[in-house]
């Protein structure tokens, strides 16, 4: 078995343009403005240079976090839900799997649905069982103003299509475990990377319902080197108005659809407002909603028979969708009431819920800990997406996500990371793994 060998480093600053040694750092240590980020022991000074040769299978056996995430960032793995071209995961399925296995893991390939794969490899170890989770697929490339998988390095950063969300976390989840596999107390790890996230979390669904069990799990979504416990939740709804198609000199006979729709848009304001006067979560504040899209008429000069608007609420755990389905349907009632032509309909489309786990857990104060130990500054703070973490959390296994790169940058025409974070994040997930060993 190759495992990821011991190197030492020397201290380096890291600007814009250059990397160079800085003797008045201590060993291990990266400054950029300011902020302090420790360099795994297993990176070695050339994996941050611009214009490295593209790293294969077996040069990322070394386990380096950026060689990793280079390689990943360079496979196409588009949601081809998304884009109907897309390459979908078998190759990042066989990729992944075959470094797993050579690192130690006992791994396995699912095909969840035809072509799409999800990943699973396990290391025995003692005490708690704890799961990394990310997923293997990504959002598409249309409009990108980069190569969207050159995996290229330039001033500090990895530009690609994934390199966010999130190959750069799936990176450095696969370096921890190759670093844990390499030998010293290490607790049972799962390594689960899953098909489908950017669309209906098909391969999520389906390792939970297999039957996984974990006593703790991180999601690596891209939050800053920030500890996310709590994370939003959605239900979506449709809206669907009846009129009367008449020409449009007619109003003594036509009833305008989307004039019904607005008077049911106009209404929501005071619910809007109403959210905003509920208690606020500690984390991820308050409730909202927005319309998603509207669809009437066929003409200017007729009158619009039917419309259908699309909303979007955003939930905080414990919110139950029943409750949110009854308060959208309440200011429908009130609006059918006060006129008399309006009718209407509605009905839940999609539901995700928003969960949570204690601030106070193991897990948070691990991470915590970890973070700080290295000299990393992190804190806690909401995840204002939703996310797979919830499949978990309503399977009894609490997640959090903390994971290298800013949200901000996900999805985004020029996707870049950060290289120094995939590095920290695998020694943070390291030192918190190895301090669940009694």
């Amino acid at each position: 078995m190759r495992v990821p060998p011991t190197v030492s480093s020397e201290a380096y600053f890291i600007d814009t343009i250059e990397l160079r040694p800085n003797p008045s750092i201590s060993a291990n240590v990266l400054m950029k403005t300011g902020r302090r980020l420790r360099i795994p022991r297993f990176v070695s000074m050339l994996s941050t240079k611009d214009n490295e040769p593209m790293p294969t299978v077996e040069t990322a056996r070394n386990g380096d976090p950026l060689d990793l995430a280079r390689l990943l960032v360079s496979i196409p793995s588009v949601n081809p839900t998304l884009a109907p071209r897309g390459a979908g995961e078998a190759r990042m399925a066989e990729v992944t799997a075959d470094l797993l296995g050579g690192w130690g893991f006992q791994t396995d390939t699912v095909e969840v649905e035809p072509g799409r794969w999800n990943v699973v490899g396990r290391l025995d170890g003692e005490g708690p069982t704890l799961l990394f989770n990310g997923h293997l697929d990504t959002v598409g490339v249309d409009g990108m103003t980069v190569d969207p998988f050159g995996a290229v390095v330039e001033d500090g950063r990895l530009i690609g299509r994934g390199s966010c969300d999130m190959k750069g976390g799936v990176a450095a989840l696969m370096a921890a475990g190759a670093r844990l596999a390499a030998g010293g107390p290490r607790p049972t790890l799962v390594i689960a990377l899953t098909a489908d996230e950017e669309h209906a979390s098909v391969g999520m669904a389906d390792f939970v319902g297999s039957g996984a069990q974990a006593d703790m799990a991180v999601v690596c979504e891209p939050t800053s080197l920030r500890v996310m416990p709590a994370h939003k939740g959605f239900v979506w709804l449709r809206a669907v108005f009846q009129g009367r198609a008449a020409h449009g000199s007619r109003p003594d006979i036509g009833v305008d659809a989307v004039r019904h729709a607005g008077l049911y848009l106009a209404a929501l304001d005071g619910y809007a407002a109403e959210l905003q006067g509920r208690g606020a979560h500690p984390l991820l504040g308050h409730g909202s909603f927005h319309a998603g899209t509207i669809r009437g008429g066929t003409a200017e000069s007729v009158y619009p028979e039917r419309c259908e608007l699309t909303l979007e609420r955003r939930t905080m755990p414990g919110e139950s969708t029943p409750d949110v389905v009854a308060d959208f349907q309440s200011v429908l009632d009130d609006v059918c009431r006060h006129h008399a032509d309006v009718h209407a309909s509605l009905e839940m489309t999609l539901d995700r819920p928003g969960t949570e786990v204690a601030v106070e857990s193991m897990l948070v104060q691990g991470l915590l800990d970890a973070a700080g130990a290295l000299g990393i500054e992190s804190r806690v703070e909401g995840m204002t997406a939703w996310v797979d973490a919830a499949f978990l959390n309503e399977a009894g296994i609490p997640a959090v996500c903390f994971g290298p790169g800013s949200i901000e940058q996900a999805h985004t025409a020029d996707e870049w990371l950060e290289v120094q974070e995939p590095c920290a994040c695998a020694e943070v997930w390291e030192r918190c793994a190895r301090g669940l060993v009694p």
